[in-house]
């Protein structure tokens, strides 16, 4: 399948675009709190702009029931803005004859956007509808929002077929590039290092990883069914029945992959999860009874660091402890510098994983960080993801091979 890019539009001045973005940000008091999301849509929008189209811009924010003001994303509008240096208009709807009527009016290099595309109930049914009203704006669609292209929606993948000239944006571009190559062509070793909460949420990543990888690390909460199915005690610690049932199946199938799979072999405890927790070191991973696992140990640390150190490219979803607690961050936060000073590849799964990476300061020092937790694993499981398959060109088109 080939992707059509940017490189395959034409002239776009006095040309509309709509341009599907992932502006799914966090807010705090009527602002934007961390506008991440935002700045990694600014290549694409200003590529646009430069090139004299008029930009219609459709997101959603959080996931409203109905249309619930404390997620209009006036807020985004505006701190785009002040990062473009431009007007952004915002519309008051999503779609309707005033926003027809603002889009129509557009002139070269003006920004539109309209409000939270999931106020609207049929967005999320891919409506028929809803996607041909979406299309009616513009002439092109273009999406840059990878983090929601593993969703068949109504602006991510019915409206793209109401619209012949379609392409993926310079984000989307280079995340499927990237977790393709990571998949199909990883410079060597490949380790992967996933983390969370549960197995069953990973099942087919690890399965996926142990046809391909040199060394799967395992982290996190996510530990425990793992060491649960190994006959140690897990104490109070996150594990329930069906992830150690899972984790067995798992841990029977890496005995015949090509891919070590490594558990923590040390730990950091406490009594409880919190903040005034007192973080305990145990030598060894039998949890005690009236204990939780809430990190992994100094021991463990050394060992995937080193891992990590002569690795060729190395794949990261998932922390290796509860790091919003800093009695617990420290083992997150030592792989996250294990990665920013390896000379391998480091690509950052979205996420928690990309959350850390930013807490610790060190976003800038990995190769990638994705914006799509969920689409990059569905990518890396080797699922076609919707908001990407829409975008297939003919075997002539340049674009990004997948």
């Amino acid at each position: 399948m080939t992707v059509r890019t940017l490189d395959d539009l034409g002239e776009l001045r006095g040309k509309r675009v709509l341009v599907r973005v992932d502006f799914n940000v966090p807010l705090s008091a009527g602002a934007v709190a961390d506008d991440t999301r935002i700045r990694a849509a600014l290549p694409t929008l200003r590529e646009l702009l430069s090139r004299g189209a008029a930009l219609i811009l459709v997101s959603h924010l959080g996931r409203p029931k109905q249309r619930e003001p404390e997620l209009s994303l006036a807020p985004v509008a505006e701190r785009l803005s002040e990062l473009l240096g431009l007007p952004v208009q915002m519309a008051p709807a999503v779609v309707g004859e005033q926003v027809s009527k603002l889009a129509a009016a557009l002139a070269p290099g003006e920004l539109l956007m309209l409000e939270n595309v999931r106020f609207e109930p049929g967005e999320t049914r891919n409506d028929p509808q809803l996607a041909a009203a979406l299309a009616e704006l513009a002439d092109i669609y273009v999406d840059d929002a990878f983090g929601a292209a593993h969703r068949a929606h109504a602006s991510t993948e019915g409206v793209a077929r109401l619209i012949p000239k379609r392409v993926a944006g310079l984000l989307l571009t280079r995340e499927v590039q990237t977790l393709t190559k990571l998949m199909s062509s990883p410079a060597r070793p490949l380790v992967a290092i996933l983390g969370g909460a549960k197995v069953s949420d990973k099942i087919a990543v690890i399965e996926r990883f142990l046809e391909v990888a040199d060394t799967i690390m395992i982290g996190g909460a996510m530990a425990f069914p793992f060491l649960a199915a190994q006959g140690h005690e897990v104490g109070d610690s996150l594990c329930s029945g069906e992830d150690v049932e899972h984790a067995r199946t798992l841990l029977e199938a890496a005995r015949a992959s090509r891919g070590e799979l490594v558990l923590p072999s040390d730990l950091v405890i406490a009594e409880h999860f919190g903040a005034d927790a007192a973080a305990e070191p145990l030598d060894g991973v039998d949890v005690p009874a009236g204990h939780m696992g809430l990190d992994i140990g100094p021991r463990t640390v050394a060992d995937y660091s080193e891992r990590v150190a002569r690795a060729g490219t190395v794949f990261w979803n998932g922390p290796m402890g509860a790091f919003e607690l800093e009695p617990f961050a420290a083992g997150t936060r030592a792989l996250a510098q294990a990665l920013a000073s390896a000379d391998a590849v480091t690509v950052v799964g979205g996420g928690d994983s990309a959350a850390a990476v930013a807490k610790f300061g060190l976003a800038e020092r990995m190769t990638h960080v994705s914006t799509g937790g969920g689409a990059a694993l569905e990518l890396i499981e080797g699922k076609q993801l919707p908001g990407v398959v829409v975008l297939d060109g003919t075997a002539q088109d340049a674009g990004v091979t997948l």
